[in-house]
């Protein structure tokens, strides 16, 4: 029965969320994003670290911004633009109940917390306005159009706003309807619609219809898709039974970032942008 009740608990558990600790980070308050891979990063939280700095430094976060975090997972970003970049107005967004509980609990701080999505912030959030928002590896599992409607009226006059997403290249354009339907059930297993994908192009228009500007898009696959994907494949897991769902999915989610980056028909890419009048 025991094993039984392991695989129904796996099951019971948000499709978002992610075993931190086989991943190399078994901090309380840990990192679960994708992270940015060079050849000096020596650990897992360290490239989840990098990839938020990335975001962070684009858009010139610093200690006097109010800063909005979509999709604070279990809170190392939180913590990290609190205690390296010193900003003290945050509020922090997360469709993981458990997490804002958790983090609620544990952090005795002036951190706003809300749980729900993203997209639907017009009823999480009172009427506050922010410096900066962003969303840090998640915002590609929505509508870029959606999530821009959802965010943009929550954007100070001159307001900046950074995020990832994933950007269809021209060569998509030349697969057979049979190549990108095999595409877009491999993108649905890991909760990507691939007719929410963008061009480039598209992705500048989109933006500018949402009077934003001072668009910025920056190619990361490499470090990111390609970064993540040879860390698992020389990643040792130990106690695998023990997580046998938990490190099937994690080294699927590596075969399918070697997949993108090598085939090169989809692109991780960073956003950000400010807002315009």
């Amino acid at each position: 029965m025991n094993w039984i009740q392991a695989i129904q608990q796996q099951f019971s558990q948000h499709k978002y969320a992610i075993n931190a600790k086989i991943l190399g980070d078994d901090a309380l308050y840990a990192w679960t994003n994708l992270g940015y891979w060079t050849a000096t990063t020596q650990s897992y939280p360290q490239a989840c670290r990098q990839l938020a700095d990335q975001l962070a430094q684009a858009v010139d976060l610093n200690s006097s911004d109010h800063l909005l975090d979509l999709g604070c997972g279990r809170g190392a970003s939180i913590l990290h633009w609190k205690n390296y970049y010193k900003t003290q107005r945050l509020s922090a967004v997360d469709m993981q109940q458990h997490c804002i509980d958790q983090l609620q609990h544990n952090l005795n701080s002036n951190i706003q917390f809300y749980s729900g999505s993203f997209l639907n912030l017009k009823n999480i959030l009172s009427d506050t306005h922010f410096d900066v928002v962003l969303c840090v590896d998640a915002a590609y599992h929505s509508d870029l159009n959606l999530f821009l409607a959802s965010v943009r009226p929550f954007l100070n006059s001159k307001g900046r706003i950074g995020f990832h997403y994933l950007m269809l290249t021209d060569k998509w354009q030349n697969l057979s309807s049979f190549e990108q339907e095999k595409y877009r059930l491999l993108l649905k297993s890991a909760d990507v619609q691939i007719k929410h994908l963008p061009t480039q192009t598209d992705i500048q228009q989109i933006m500018q219809q949402y009077r934003l500007e001072n668009i910025q898009i920056d190619d990361l696959s490499e470090r990111v898709l390609l970064g993540f994907a040879d860390y698992i494949s020389q990643r040792k897991f130990s106690g695998e039974h023990k997580h046998l769902l938990d490190s099937f999915k994690i080294k699927m989610t590596a075969k399918l970032c070697n997949k993108l980056y090598t085939d090169g028909l989809v692109r991780y890419i960073q956003i950000t942008a400010q807002k315009g009048q």
